[in-house]
């Protein structure tokens, strides 16, 4: 998918994308047109998510950078794409843009395209308007042949977490308590990385259900319960913490983007060959069972917290 862009009008609104655009040079592809034209691959399925960053709601102006909020809001959308085992193929910016954020256009854009580059991802397009507060909403595209959906969960399969948790959450808490971050939990905060390789690798070697972890380990453990139609049991103290993090506090962290994954108990599943290949731990932290009224028990009871809640 290489199409040339096409020439664009005169005005504000195009100065402006023309701006973006030299910020993405071949990162970006055939912007111009009314929609998108995106090719499959033969026998393979278009996976398609949106993910929204709103100012004041997701972040604050003073907490990061433009590029760093481009890049975190592409990056948790293209999240959603590593859930499904998908690879991915476009994304589409749409921006409300206040007046004060008009000049961090380029830095915007620069931090999307950090992301596009380390997806191995093209910007097909999007749309510009004014608005009150900043807000990046973000589709992507991606494809795969077999998705990795939340509903293929039994009972007896195990439960596994890559990475470590807690990072967002602990730079979150410092935030809004005016205190520096540690260096390590701004960085998780502020830069995710969406798990698309890895993802890819846990459903080729068996792995029938999935989640990213956006709104907290236990908050998404209890979507993909539900969705599976099982309870699911978790180790607390098996829950691998970034350091300077309670087991109970990374169980809520949200805005983690690693992937909760059950594989069933008669594949086997080579924990040492995934950190060979990416360099990060994968945990077994639990066990899917039948039913048992609660979707989600840790250590045996009902957690009285969760994670987060968008409407909340």
């Amino acid at each position: 998918m290489s199409a040339p862009h096409l020439p664009l009008g005169e005005g504000a609104e195009f100065d402006a994308i023309r701006a973006m655009l030299d910020e993405w040079g071949p990162h970006a592809v055939g912007v111009g047109d009314d929609a998108a034209v995106v090719a499959v691959p033969p026998n393979e399925k278009l996976v398609v998510s949106t993910d929204a960053s709103v100012e004041g709601v997701h972040f604050r102006r003073e907490w990061m950078t433009a590029a760093q909020i481009g890049q975190r809001a592409a990056s948790g959308a293209l999240s959603d794409l590593a859930a499904m085992a998908a690879t991915p193929l476009g994304i589409l910016l749409a921006l409300s843009v206040p007046e004060r954020w008009r000049d961090e256009l380029p830095e915007l854009a620069r931090g999307v395209g950090v992301a596009a580059v380390a997806a191995r991802c093209l910007i097909v397009g999007g749309n510009l308007t004014r608005g009150t507060d900043l807000a990046l909403t973000i589709t992507v595209l991606g494809c795969t042949a077999v998705p990795l959906r939340r509903a293929g969960m039994r009972p007896g399969d195990r439960l596994f977490v890559t990475g470590r948790l807690g990072g967002p959450g602990a730079a979150l808490r410092a935030l809004l308590a005016e205190r520096p971050p540690g260096l390590t939990h701004l960085e998780r905060f502020v830069a995710p990385i969406p798990r698309l390789d890895e993802a890819r690798w846990l459903a080729e070697h068996g792995a029938a259900a999935a989640i990213d972890i956006s709104d907290g380990l236990l908050a998404d453990g209890a979507h993909l319960a539900r969705a599976s139609a099982v309870s699911l049991a978790i180790d607390l103290a098996a829950v691998p913490c970034v350091d300077g993090v309670l087991p109970s506090e990374a169980a809520t962290s949200g805005e983690e983007y690693e992937l909760l994954v059950a594989v069933p108990d008669d594949v086997e599943l080579d924990v040492a060959e995934f950190r060979r290949s990416f360099g990060i731990d994968l945990t077994r932290i639990g066990v899917a069972l039948a039913p048992a009224g609660d979707p989600v028990l840790v250590d045996g009871r009902a957690p009285s917290v969760f994670g987060h809640d968008h409407l909340r």
